[in-house]
């Protein structure tokens, strides 16, 4: 009875019975879909507000300018680096594996088709960089626009920071709101296997297993590249820094677990900034890496683009050159950067960049809507460790990290993935 008081296993219960459900009674996946929907609701309530004021008492509470500097410049070279590796890893297990070869494409859900390269045809990527200065701050919160509320964070902690001992103040006040804001979050986190519930579902009742049987191939080659992805790049990365990359996965299970059910990334932003801080790795850098990390470090979905554009090329039949898949590859470096901040985002980057290919048709975009949910879920929880690991791995570089609280909390004691 002790173990069903535990929150990873109240969340995988949450999951079980939501595939159960969603198998059985697959007419109650719009009330699953609500569920779902209004519990990621709650989350992005507090998101906003956590990003500021941990970035604000992070930064302020340091002082050191120049530091926050460097984390943030190392940040984005890290965030390169690393999704420019997964992306080429996508192209080059999608030629290997060849998931698409034999599969005959029929023209299906046109309609959504339509609908997802008109919103393409939309976006101006070189407008992105732009977009992250907001022209409201107040909108920037209203909309939940992690960039712009980031960037002002940042703006009005070296404000408050040039302000001195005058700003102490202010700043005591700043860091006792946060505390109340986490304690909200305590409360909203005991619905997580509610929530878990409501995603799962949703996903199998809306729609169920029989999508999975035509392109099981490519499910399979994606979540088989993600956890080659996680356990060997990730895991040497970690390595060489001294950091024990089961122990740490076993202490966010709970989160890994939220997210395989809400299929959000966004779900547990400020569940693992708490965590991570708890952890002993400084308020600023977590504040920086964590929230930069969801528009600049989607590890996941880079693998997911890369992935699709060779797979429907195999579909289509259509060869392409070493040259051309270079040109793909510096083609998704730009538009995977914006996924973030874009509703449905997997499909509509994936249609910006056939798009801009002009090689592959955009009508192939219809086979990949049936099993687009199940992908979704690989996406985000590959995107969530990757962010993770990079807010660790950051933080120990900085020497911003309390490592004997960070043994203790992190590694100190047995976790379920031991």
């Amino acid at each position: 009875m002790k173990l069903l008081k535990v929150l990873y296993i109240q969340v995988l219960i949450g999951i079980v019975l939501g595939i159960v459900v969603g198998w059985l009674f697959p007419g109650f996946h719009e009330t699953a879909k609500l569920i779902s929907e209004t519990f990621i609701n709650m989350i992005k309530m507090v998101i906003a507000p956590v990003i500021f004021f941990t970035i604000v008492s992070g930064i302020a509470g340091a002082g050191n300018l120049k530091q926050v500097g460097r984390i943030g410049v190392k940040s984005l070279i890290y965030f390169e680096v690393i999704t420019t590796i997964a992306l080429i890893i996508g192209l080059v297990v999608a030629n290997v594996v060849k998931p698409g070869v034999g599969i005959t494409y029929t023209a299906t859900a046109s309609s959504k088709v339509q609908q997802y390269s008109e919103q393409a045809a939309a976006i101006h990527w070189g407008e992105f960089f732009a977009h992250i200065v907001p022209s409201n701050m107040f909108e920037a919160f209203a909309k939940g626009d992690m960039l712009q509320v980031l960037f002002f964070s940042v703006l009005f902690a070296i404000g408050l920071t040039m302000m001195g001992h005058q700003g102490k103040s202010l700043l005591h006040s700043f860091e006792k709101i946060n505390q109340v804001l986490f304690n909200v979050l305590k409360i909203i986190m005991k619905l997580s296997p509610i929530g878990a519930f409501g995603g799962m579902a949703y996903t199998i009742g809306k729609f169920g297993f029989g999508s999975l049987a035509l392109l099981g191939k490519l499910l399979a080659t994606f979540y088989i590249t993600g956890i080659l992805f996680v356990f060997v790049l990730l895991y040497a990365v970690c390595k060489w820094y001294g950091i024990n990359l089961w122990r740490l996965l076993g202490y966010i299970k709970a989160e890994i677990l939220v997210v395989l059910g809400a299929s959000s990334s966004e779900a547990v932003l400020p569940s693992v900034m708490q965590k991570l801080t708890a952890a002993g790795c400084e308020k600023e850098v977590v504040g920086l890496v964590i929230p930069t990390g969801y528009s600049f470090n989607l590890d996941g979905t880079t693998i997911y683009l890369s992935m699709s554009v060779i797979f429907l090329a195999q579909v289509f039949n259509i060869p392409l050159s070493l040259g051309q898949q270079l040109t793909v590859l510096g083609i998704l470096l730009l538009t995977s950067k914006g996924a973030a901040g874009v509703t449905g985002s997997g499909f509509i980057v994936l249609a910006s960049t056939l798009t801009a290919l002009k090689v592959i048709p955009l009508e192939g975009l219809a086979l990949l809507i049936g099993v687009d949910r199940f992908m979704s879920e690989g996406r985000a929880i590959i995107n969530f460790i990757g962010n993770t690991v990079a807010a660790v791995i950051i933080a120990k570089s900085e020497n911003a990290i309390d490592w004997p609280t960070y043994k203790r909390v992190v590694e100190g004691k047995p976790h379920l993935l031991d």
